[in-house]
């Protein structure tokens, strides 16, 4: 893990499977910016078999005890 992985809070990776309300989301990794902002390095802890994977932006810390 580079130094910059560590000053940042990680993006969550998500395979999610089905559409809409019914959707399910599983956590199965984190991601972190490039310095340069063109690309991401990803860690999974499982490879997904279906459904498509979501990265979402780190929560703001007031959002992150909801």
């Amino acid at each position: 893990m580079k130094t910059n992985q560590k000053s940042q809070k990680p993006y969550a990776v998500y395979v999610v499977e089905g559409e809409g309300d019914k959707a399910y989301w599983t956590k199965i990794g984190a991601a972190w910016a490039h310095e340069d902002g063109k690309g991401f390095n990803i860690n999974l802890s499982c490879m997904p078999l279906n459904g498509r994977l979501v990265v979402r932006e780190p929560k703001a810390d007031a959002e992150a005890g909801r």
